[in-house]
């Protein structure tokens, strides 16, 4: 009888242990479902509980300068509010029509705030939400961009942000200093973007004044870049490059047209350089990006209201020179420039 009992009491215990084993079964399953759901974004850097924010980004495209910001614009809210944030990072790989998309979906997503790397991706985030803060980076000249006359220096709206702007006499200064008894500036750009074509009219301005003899070589898009940059080299003796995303992402197409023919540029920022030019008047694109994520931190915790945040620009200016391409056109480098440090 007690052997029985023992039977009994062994098979009742036995089915217990198994009805357990069961539930943790499936929320082991439950969990592996909920983690799949979670791909695609990225989640608080703590593991813990969801993050507090979600904040969208749309870079242009993928070049040096661009994603110095983002890296930099990431790094401020990680240290500024750690754990706290969720990041859709997206890249509109240089195509404006796909920025729109990339930010229609961050309204439907009902992100707390977009950053917007380039001109295209704020044009689109602006176009898409009056609500959402949105943060520029990487924006040559914000009335020219949103298409304000007479801009002040603040939007008011949901939008404020970084500027890439180094100043563009100084700019045309250098083509001087470099090259002064050049005659005929070529100045190469992309008609799509207009803080280019804004860079382009300024600087032809200052250059005409010291007396210089300018053409502007507009191209559309990449599909006609090569012929307009072979044109601009065979009737220039000094081609001037703006901050041009386009340009930026392909400055081997100009390199390989430009250098064997001995024709130097001046380019406006250091990655156009580092890839085509001969000198710049450089800043640091990964701290305008860490500016805009302090700037955002503010905006999230509500510190600051957008509408009242003023633009902020570079806080300093840097001579370089690229080292490579000077010496393969013979060019001695200038005192006060410093070369630029080879890419990783």
């Amino acid at each position: 009888m007690k052997k029985l009992l023992a039977l009994l009491l062994a098979a009742v215990m036995t089915l217990a242990l198994a009805a357990c084993g069961g539930g943790n079964a499936g929320n082991a399953g439950s969990a592996g479902a909920d983690a799949g759901s979670n791909a695609g974004s990225s989640a608080p850097e703590d593991g813990g509980d969801a993050a507090a924010y979600l904040v969208g980004i749309c870079q242009y495209a993928p070049h040096p300068a661009l994603d110095a910001a983002t890296r930099g614009f990431k790094d401020a809210l990680n240290e500024l509010l750690p754990g706290q944030v969720e990041i859709d990072e997206q890249n509109a790989a240089g195509d404006s029509p796909t920025c729109a998309t990339i930010a229609n979906g961050f309204v439907s997503a009902n992100v707390d705030l977009i950053m917007a790397n380039a001109t295209a991706p704020l044009q689109a985030a602006a176009a898409a939400t009056t609500d959402i803060p949105v943060l520029g980076t990487s924006i040559t000249e914000y009335g020219v961009a949103l298409g304000i006359d007479n801009f002040s220096g603040t939007v008011g709206s949901n939008v404020s942000g970084t500027s890439d702007l180094a100043p563009l006499e100084q700019q045309a200064a250098m083509v001087q200093e470099w090259f002064p008894d050049a005659r005929n500036v070529g100045l190469l750009y992309c008609s799509g973007e207009p803080n280019s074509k804004y860079q382009v009219d300024t600087v032809q301005g200052y250059l005409e004044e010291l007396g210089y003899a300018c053409t502007q070589y507009p191209f559309a898009d990449t599909n006609d870049m090569a012929s307009v940059t072979q044109t601009a080299a065979g009737s220039s003796d000094v081609i001037y490059v703006p901050t041009d995303n386009t340009v930026a992402n392909n400055t081997g197409v100009v390199d390989n047209i430009c250098r064997p023919l001995g024709i130097p540029i001046i380019a406006g920022e250091e990655g156009i350089c580092g890839g085509c030019g001969v000198a710049t008047l450089s800043i640091s694109y990964y701290d305008i990006g860490y500016k805009t994520g302090e700037m955002a931190a503010k905006i999230l915790t509500g510190e600051a209201d957008i509408s009242t945040m003023p633009i902020e620009y570079a806080p300093q200016f840097t001579k370089k020179y690229n080292e490579t391409i000077c010496s393969g056109l013979g060019l001695a480098p200038l005192e006060g420039y410093e070369p630029i440090a080879p890419a990783e």
